[in-house]
């Protein structure tokens, strides 16, 4: 079996152009052109780094076994490169001449697309024009937190991304540390990327304040006038509180303590998860801020925050923001989902319903109504929050349903951007590769794309149960809605999510565990609730109807992702050897995400149970409350143990770029301690306590 070193899955996201792609049994048809080394390449482009001409003569290197030069003038076996400042491109392929003009580094991904599909340098011929239909196409770095070495901005262009998003706190300094942002910036620019600012920056001031103009100034206008080549700033309201004077909301920073109101609750949200009236106010002194050193500077404001609030305050909102303002809206979020006998709410980040929401329809009518550019996070780099450690979610067909939603949302609102990711990143994937060919007009079938993909990755003889598999995964996954409580616990960092006993029986107390990170995490433990509790939210029926029926759903669920994960098995059998690693990591993602279904219907199980020891007052049904954990235990004891080998052999499952490793194989190690101190030790110490009089020792 093939291992991974720590961030050893970093050489395979740098792999921009894979090695050997070149089938010896396909042969020529009679409607394509065949690249040999009789043919050149020209361009009047300076060659320098991320140039197209220079990228298309190390594919066909690479992937083709193909040596062709570069040269200005032309020859009769011709690739010629014609650039202009456009977004599209023009293509002409004939028997002797491939001409590629307009956006010639986009062509070029274009042409090396279509031959890794063909997996031969064979084109067919014939003409045409290709156009984006998203721009901006926004993504954080899959490498790393705000990492982005020259390969991987390399990455992200072949990927058909065209903009990277960094978080901000001040000039040249992110949320991880010191970075040179103007250096960053030109390197982009070489591969043809823009970069958009992510603010972090201080934003707690009102504009009525008299130092209103010289806060904006120094805090947001700063930072664009020393890298005035950046693109633009994304403001959502999280990280853009300030002291709001709207009566609706606490008009205060959110005060962990409780000490603002005597210790009790109060049921107004701050600034920041609320369309404040003054809101318009405060995005006119960012605006005006940021414009006056970089006037072309796209201002996104993103209402992600509040999408569960009632529909006028957000309308009346979008309706009085300032002109100049893109209004970007989460595409899935929010949405209420019946079930036979409960409702749920769609969580933040998942494909488990693909959208778009009502939340999104009605800002996306206002923003239309408006004239504003509307955009929206899509997360279609292919991760989300229904697992935090896995590169993507591997269920393209479903993938497919949010791609119909956002070209519906494009005719019928002008939705034009995209956030394609947020700060878990993107990995080159079958899902990222889909949604590229479905971003571009003309588009080609899906279903078909995705065969031809399968035979690519796969092999003919093994493709068929290739897709079945993707089918079956992309079945389980719209069957079930996940809880923020599963986001914020087992589908946060899968099988190497805890199982804390409930009662407190010192010293066997975990409840306030702090779950163990790396010194890399950027985040430590915050991000994770590792105490399962659910949470009432308004519009889900309460908990104790929920759980029961998450049970009930999620096991059917976990039924189904197991036969996809039983038909890749079956393909894996007859994937050639040549494939084999590939495809075997591919089988891997998915087998654990089945895996991170099983902890988490798993959880739910352990909940309930909990619930029912606490209040049972019958000695001999408290003992066989005992026996059916300890029997939990052991079955998610074995979940975690199969585990194993997949981490060992794909360092990128287990890791997320913020949080670091969460459920490598040390985390997995962990949790098996973990389950074993409650199996021998806790379990057997409460057991004790089921008495009349109960002894001491």
């Amino acid at each position: 079996m093939n291992k991974e070193t720590k961030y050893e899955f970093r050489k395979r996201i740098d792999e921009v152009h894979r090695p050997d792609v070149r089938s010896a049994a396909e042969c020529r048809k009679d409607d394509e052109t065949a690249i040999d080394e009789e043919w050149v390449i020209v361009s009047p482009e300076t060659l320098t780094p991320g140039a197209a001409a220079l990228d298309l003569q190390n594919y066909l290197q690479v992937s083709m076994g193909l040596s062709l030069p570069v040269r200005r003038e032309s020859g009769r076996k011709t690739v010629v490169l014609e650039p202009l400042e456009e977004k599209g491109f023009f293509w002409n392929v004939e028997a002797e001449r491939i001409v590629i003009r307009g956006n010639v580094r986009r062509g070029v991904h274009w042409l090396e697309d279509l031959m890794n599909l063909r997996e031969a340098p064979y084109l067919k011929r014939g003409n045409g024009r290709r156009e984006p239909l998203f721009s901006p196409r926004m993504v954080h770095s899959g490498w790393g937190l705000d990492q982005f070495p020259d390969r991987h901005l390399d990455a992200i262009a072949h990927a058909g991304f065209d903009t990277i998003l960094l978080f901000v706190r001040g000039v040249d300094l992110t949320t991880h540390g010191i970075l040179d942002f103007n250096d960053l910036i030109r390197r982009a620019g070489n591969y043809g990327l823009n970069v958009y600012f992510y603010s972090y920056l201080d934003s707690y001031k009102h504009p009525d304040e008299p130092d209103a103009d010289e806060f904006f100034d120094r805090n947001y206008g700063w930072v664009f006038r020393e890298c005035p080549g950046a693109k633009g700033l994304i403001l959502v309201g999280e990280s853009c509180i300030f002291p709001s004077k709207d009566v609706r909301t606490t008009g205060k920073r959110v005060d962990y303590s409780n000490t603002q109101n005597e210790g009790i609750a109060d049921p107004r949200p701050m600034p920041g998860f609320f369309p404040c009236s003054d809101y318009p106010q405060w995005l006119e002194a960012v605006r005006k801020a940021v414009h006056r050193y970089a006037p072309d500077v796209d201002i996104v404001f993103w209402t992600y925050n509040w999408g569960n609030r009632e529909e006028k305050a957000r309308l009346d909102l979008i309706r009085s923001l300032p002109a100049g303002i893109s209004l970007e809206v989460t595409f899935e979020m929010f949405e209420k989902r019946r079930y036979p006998n409960h409702t749920m709410i769609s969580p933040d980040y998942s494909i488990t319903f693909a959208g778009p929401g009502a939340y999104f329809a009605s800002e996306a009518e206002a923003a239309h109504e408006r004239g504003l550019h509307l955009y929206s996070m899509t997360n279609t780099g292919g991760m989300t929050w229904d697992c935090g450690v896995v590169p993507y979610i591997p269920v393209p067909q479903q993938w497919f349903r949010r791609y119909e939603g956002m070209h519906e949302a494009r005719k019928k609102w002008n939705l034009s951007g995209i956030m394609d990711s947020h700060h878990y990143g993107w990995f080159p994937s079958v899902v990222c590769e889909c949604a590229k060919w479905s971003f571009w007009e003309p588009a080609p079938d899906m279903n078909e794309l995705l065969r031809r993909i399968a035979v690519r990755d796969f092999g003919a003889d093994a493709a068929e149960k290739a897709v079945a598999a993707w089918e079956k995964w992309s079945e389980a996954i719209r069957s079930y809605t996940p809880g923020f409580d599963d986001q914020a616990g087992p589908l946060r960092i899968g099988p190497a999510y805890p199982f804390i006993f409930h009662p407190v029986l010192y010293p066997h107390t975990e409840q306030k565990m702090s779950f163990p990170t790396t010194p890399q995490s950027s985040v430590g433990a915050r991000w994770l609730h590792a105490f399962y509790q659910p949470e009432h939210v308004y519009g889900h029926t309460n908990c104790g109807r929920r759980i029961h029926e998450d049970v009930r759903i999620m096991s059917s669920a976990v039924d189904v992702w197991g036969q996809g994960v039983r038909l890749i098995e079956e393909a894996l059998a007859a994937v050639p050897e040549k494939k084999r690693r590939g495809a075997e990591l591919q089988a891997g993602v998915g087998r654990f995400f089945w895996h991170t279904l099983r902890t988490m219907t798993g959880i739910k199980k352990w909940w309930l149970l909990n619930k029912r020891l606490e209040l049972e007052s019958d000695f001999g049904r408290a003992n066989a409350l005992l026996d059916e954990m300890e029997m939990l235990i052991r079955e998610e004891a074995e979940n975690v143990r199969e585990t194993l080998p997949l981490v060992d052999a794909d360092s990128r499952l287990g890791w997320e770029p913020s949080m670091d490793y969460m459920a490598d194989r040390e985390h997995l190690e962990w949790k098996l301690r973990q389950l074993d101190n409650l199996l021998n030790k806790t379990l057997p110490a409460y057991r004790r306590t089921i008495a009349l009089c109960p002894s001491i020792k």
